[in-house]
Parts: structure tokens; C-alpha cells; sequence
């Protein structure tokens, strides 16, 4: 049986949620919009209403938000990207901050 002074560490534990990280997409003069609302729907998983809004979004302000990960999977999501967009010779960069 458990004593007052084990209750009351394990009362005192407290769970701490994992930080989340923005993805962000950046405008450049060389990606074509069909190709970023491409990356938006398939890497992000966005509908076709959704990346068009981000993909003006990034058009007009410089940059937009893809989504808001934990570090392991905004990390990934950054280097599909980027991969993606090497292989179709883009320049188009994505970026990750802390939220």
C-alpha cells in the first residue's frame, strides 16, 4: 500500500507537452503557384481551396503557413520540400520556428 509521501509525488508530476513548431513556406520570383499548391496538397495534405489560399497567401505577404508540427515532423515536412523541389528544379524554401 502507497504512504502519504509517495501520493503526493506522484500528485506533483506533471506532464509536459511536446513543442510545436510552424511550417513556413517563402515566396521567390522562380516557383510556378501550380507547383507550391502541388507541394501545399501533397506534402500538407491541404484541399485544392486550401493550398490556393496559402499559396496567395505566400504570394502576397512572402511566406505562409503550411501546418503546426511537433519538431521530428516539422523537420521531415521541411526536407520533403525542399527534396521535392530540387528534384523539379525550384528554389522554393520552406522554414521552421518555434510557435
Amino acid at each position: 500500500m502507497a504512504t502519504n509521501t509517495e501520493i503526493e509525488t506522484i500528485n506533483e508530476v506533471s506532464l509536459k507537452y511536446p513543442k510545436k513548431y510552424k511550417v513556413l513556406l517563402l515566396n521567390d520570383d522562380y516557383t510556378v503557384m501550380d507547383f507550391v499548391v502541388d507541394i501545399l496538397m501533397s506534402i500538407f495534405h491541404k484541399n485544392l481551396q486550401e493550398a490556393e489560399a496559402i499559396m496567395l497567401e505566400i504570394h502576397k505577404k512572402d511566406r505562409g503557413l503550411c501546418g503546426v508540427y511537433t519538431h521530428e515532423i516539422a523537420e521531415t515536412k521541411v526536407m520533403q520540400v525542399h527534396k521535392k523541389a530540387r528534384e523539379s528544379g525550384f528554389p522554393l524554401r520552406a522554414e521552421m520556428e518555434e510557435e
